[in-house]
């Protein structure tokens, strides 16, 4: 690409930048800490994939959700995940009307722009499975009828770790169409006092809305045209393929993998580098980008071998020898 194409990107990616800058100084008017999670928020939403933030009860998940929702004009759900949820009360159901003697949609709180998702894995396999049309396809079938979602549509779901009572393992399937897999952790000190400071006072903030859904729409479509360079391509192949198969990568990890990364990895990494750099103001993707973005987009995609599990090692501890192993370009 010449050197004019990527000023031009360049000048573009900026000025969204200062768009997304507006969304981040109006969240953090509200949450306290937690920039890493905010950051991933924003290339999620950018990218047009859905995320998944996981950590103990009170850590601020739902807060962080919904003030980003009130940073949009746009529509927004709130769907509480409990054991005895149905399907239809997510995406709908037909109801028939005696009067017309004709059967009428009901449609469910799934056709919303942001929809939160909140302790998803405290409902039962069956109804998780209910989002998995609407989060790939973005369309909801109902008795055999199909209906296309609003646009923007991003699922953002919470949930607690498995330790805890009354949680369910998600499907691999749903897993592996979350874009991102975030985990929270407890504020440090410091966060934990401006929390106090911030939330037990009787004026609690607010943040207000700074940017039209037709912008989102706009980023996310201008995203696609940011520069991956082959070599990008390349070293995010290289990635994933040792994921798959770490003997065939100077990675020693032999016996550590059960399963790999699905392509949906490669797909969300790039998608998720361009992103990455559109925040930081360039039309450029840098092996940065990548580094940075692929713990939460690997973490879910990598099963372990009960070897690896004997052993404490964890998703983390095997991306971390992937990311030092494979030579950065």
């Amino acid at each position: 690409m010449q050197d004019k194409e990527i000023k031009s990107l360049n000048e573009q990616a900026g000025k969204y930048s200062q768009e997304i800058d507006k969304i981040i100084n109006e969240i953090k008017k509200v949450v306290v800490g937690q920039d890493h999670v905010i950051e991933r928020l924003l290339v999620s939403f950018v990218a047009d994939g859905h995320i998944l933030l996981e950590g103990m009860p009170g850590l601020a998940k739902t807060l962080m959700i919904k003030t980003l929702s009130d940073t949009i004009n746009t529509s927004f759900r709130r769907l509480q995940f409990t054991p005895d949820l149905l399907p239809a009360d997510i995406v709908g159901t037909k109801i028939y009307n005696q009067s017309t003697s004709q059967f009428t949609t009901k449609k469910g709180p799934i056709f919303a722009n942001l929809i939160l998702a909140d302790e998803i894995n405290r409902a039962p396999p069956k109804v998780q499975s209910a989002l998995l049309e609407s989060m790939q396809e973005r369309q909801v079938t109902i008795s055999g009828e199909t209906y296309p979602l609003p646009k923007p549509f991003l699922v953002l779901a919470t949930q607690n770790p498995l330790e805890t009572e009354g949680t369910y393992i998600l499907p691999e399937a749903q897993v592996d169409r979350f874009m991102f897999k975030v985990l929270i952790d407890y504020p440090s000190k410091k966060e934990e006092y401006q929390i106090i400071e911030r939330m037990t006072t009787t004026k609690i903030p607010e943040a207000r809305k700074v940017i039209e859904p037709a912008k989102i729409l706009e980023m996310q479509k201008f995203n696609r045209k940011i520069y991956a360079d082959e070599k990008i391509v390349n070293y995010v192949t290289d990635i994933v393929q040792a994921t798959r198969k770490p003997e065939e990568s100077d990675v020693d990890l032999e016996g550590m993998i059960q399963y790999g990364a699905s392509p949906r990895a490669s797909i969300w990494m790039i998608l998720g580098g361009k992103a990455h750099a559109l925040l930081e103001g360039r039309g450029f993707v840098k092996p940065e980008d990548i580094k940075t973005i692929a713990p939460d987009i690997l973490r879910h995609r990598i099963i372990l071998t009960y070897e690896a599990e004997a052993e404490d090692k964890t998703s983390d501890d095997i991306i971390k020898s992937i990311l030092k192993g494979i030579p950065t370009p």
